[in-house]
């Protein structure tokens, strides 16, 4: 069969939702005329206090990314020594345990969600072990009540990267009120952007007031430096597109709904093809698509990659390679594969398929098409 572009326009993973931009230029115009254009203007005041709402959490503080905001999450705990952590994800995790001179300890992934296995975290555990940072992988809760019992019966800290989780809901409320401090990502390739962005949820004001010296420089006053902090700071055209994307959420979040169940309905038959999910959450926010491709698939996960890749099909090895095969953490006992079999499996099986609000319904069809029967 010879392949062709099923559109003019190459189609990626993610496209960012943007709203009409009318509706967005009476916010820069009153920025342009205030002259304020960070540190904590009236528009950052606005957003954290309308993510607090939203997302029914105690306090939020914006960041400019959400590597900043593990990176100072980690210090505002100040977390030492070991942190046991997932090799099934995004670099950012462990770098931000680098970047605060802390040794990350990998342990395997669960075969259904790909979160870190809490069935194994005890095992990792030694006298230099002060915290755990898992990830809420594509969105999906781990198993926050196992991490919980563990955290508490060796007196450990959590960090939960949840890039993939906004307006996640699990069976208590919203996911971002488990564990010490959780991280969010307002990147361009997440359900909900701005630009770019993070923030640390917390649940106490003087955990709160920590975060935003930290990310401030340490700056107690205009002539005292309290703490060794970091510029981290959301700005005013970042916070602005943040409140009005709000609006916006509920609608994206049904649309991108929408395309997982086409995906489910028309690929769960696939002989080869294993669907991640759905899994019992109150409030999933369809973050990705991901399919695992198995052996048992007619061609390996990289032919298919490449096969759609032809037909300009852009799909993510959401996360390939691990982590723990990264020449900085190569050296790592814990990075040994046969301690992380499952996530390394799954490494070499993942794929995430195109999903974002403006992915037209005969796309779908024919990219399903391309993956069942290698027809257009």
């Amino acid at each position: 069969m010879t392949t062709e572009n099923l559109n003019s326009k190459p189609i990626f993973v993610t496209k960012p939702f943007l709203p009409p931009l009318s509706e967005f230029l009476p916010a820069l115009e009153s920025i342009w005329e205030s002259h304020i254009l960070t540190n904590g203007g009236p528009y950052h005041q606005q957003f954290e206090a309308e993510l607090c709402d939203y997302l029914g959490v105690k306090y939020v503080s914006l960041f400019t990314n959400a590597t900043i905001a593990l990176i100072t999450a980690l210090q505002v705990l100040e977390i030492a020594g070991e942190v046991i952590t997932t090799p099934f994800s995004f670099v950012a995790t462990s770098h931000s345990l680098l970047w605060n001179n802390l040794t990350p300890v990998f342990v395997d992934v669960d075969r259904n969600t790909l979160n870190l296995d809490s069935a194994k975290i005890e095992a990792a555990i030694t006298q230099k072990t002060t915290a755990i940072l898992p990830v809420h992988c594509y969105g999906n809760p781990c198993d926050v009540e196992a991490i919980e019992l563990i955290a508490k019966k060796h007196n450990l800290k959590v960090i939960y990267d949840a890039a993939h989780a906004f307006g996640v809901k699990c069976h208590c409320g919203s996911i971002l009120n488990h564990g010490d401090l959780s991280i969010l990502s307002f990147h361009a390739t997440k359900a909900f952007n701005t630009f770019e962005g993070g923030a640390i949820i917390s649940s106490n004001l003087e955990t709160k007031l920590r975060i935003d010296s930290l990310k401030n420089f340490g700056i107690e006053s205009d002539t005292s430096v309290k703490i060794a902090g970091i510029n981290g700071k959301m700005s005013e055209f970042n916070a602005a597109l943040g409140i009005l994307q709000l609006k916006y959420f509920e609608d994206v979040v049904a649309k991108r709904k929408q395309i997982a169940q086409t995906y489910q309905s028309r690929l769960k038959s696939v002989e080869g093809i294993e669907i991640l999910g759905p899994f019992e959450q109150l409030q999933p926010n369809y973050s990705y698509f991901p399919i695992l491709v198995t052996d048992k698939f007619r061609m390996t996960r990289d032919e298919l990659f490449d096969f759609l890749k032809i037909a300009g099909i852009y799909t993510r090895r959401y996360f390939y390679p691990l982590i723990s095969t990264f020449s900085m953490y190569q050296h790592l006992p814990s990075s040994d594969v046969t301690n992380l079999s499952i996530a390394y499996d799954a490494s070499q099986q993942i794929l995430c398929l195109p999903i974002y609000p403006g992915l037209e319904t005969t796309l779908i069809d024919k990219i399903c098409a391309l993956i069942s029967t290698n027809e257009f």
